[in-house]
């Protein structure tokens, strides 16, 4: 099976939309993970007086855990899926956060400009054609003194008792999951799109080739552990702010 990509994935989404949200909640430690991802932005006060972008925010679990762990900031919340759109917009909102049609590489085409300070891509970068492109894109975007960029991912350890784990959640419960509710294209192509894609290693040293700085890569606790990472980095010279790696 090929993976899907640009319109036949936003179409597949399309599809899922109706789903995706009970299949996730079902998924334990899916919200909390995101919540954690969303803390180890770090950013002060609240967020209040900041821009964040929420990119690939899908159905919301993304942007409600920004707004859990900044509730002051203004949240800008981007997908290409309208169906996924669609269930986010649905459902109830601080005035501080808005969401915007589009795929990630041409935001600026719908209106989604910087700068901004702080940027989370929750399982975005393994779903686009070219994720270095979305990459220098967000590098662009973000200004110091923030500039903070996490990247929230299945992206396995590379130990095979992590990949045989992931394998077996996928293969069992994953897929079947989504077979029933009618979206087995969408679910193999999640489960292949893990498989294919980098590392957490590897997925750190592609944030530092971008251009991010002080790029970490922080594990979570439980049965995600080596199966779930937040890769966190930073724009800015020498001597910026740095975000608070270890916090959880």
């Amino acid at each position: 099976m090929s993976l899907l990509r640009d319109h036949e994935l936003a179409a597949a989404f399309d599809r899922g939309a109706r789903s995706y949200d009970r299949l996730v909640g079902a998924a334990p430690g899916y919200h909390a993970a995101l919540r954690r991802s969303a803390r180890r932005l770090s950013l002060p006060g609240g967020g209040a007086g900041l821009r964040v972008l929420d990119l690939g925010c899908g159905t919301g679990a993304s942007t409600a855990a920004l707004v859990r762990a900044a509730p002051h900031a203004e949240i800008t919340a981007v997908d290409a899926s309208a169906g996924m759109l669609e269930r986010a917009a649905a459902k109830r909102w601080p005035p501080n956060v808005r969401f915007v049609h589009a795929p990630a590489e041409k935001m600026a085409e719908a209106g989604v400009e910087g700068p901004f300070d702080a940027a989370f891509a929750a399982f975005l970068l393994r779903n686009v054609a070219s994720p270095d492109s979305v990459l220098a894109s967000l590098r662009a975007m973000l200004a110091p003194p923030l500039g903070r960029l996490a990247v929230h991912d299945y992206a396995l350890s590379g130990a095979l008792p992590h990949r045989a784990v992931w394998w077996a959640v996928s293969r069992t419960i994953i897929t079947p999951a989504g077979t029933l509710a009618g979206d087995a294209p969408l679910y193999r192509h999640l489960r292949r799109s893990v498989a294919d894609f980098d590392t957490a290693p590897a997925l750190g040293a592609r944030l530092t080739r971008a251009g991010f700085r002080d790029t970490r890569v922080l594990p979570m606790p439980g049965w995600h552990a080596g199966i779930i990472h937040t890769v966190v980095g930073r724009v800015g010279a020498d001597g910026a702010t740095t975000p608070e790696a270890g916090r959880s």
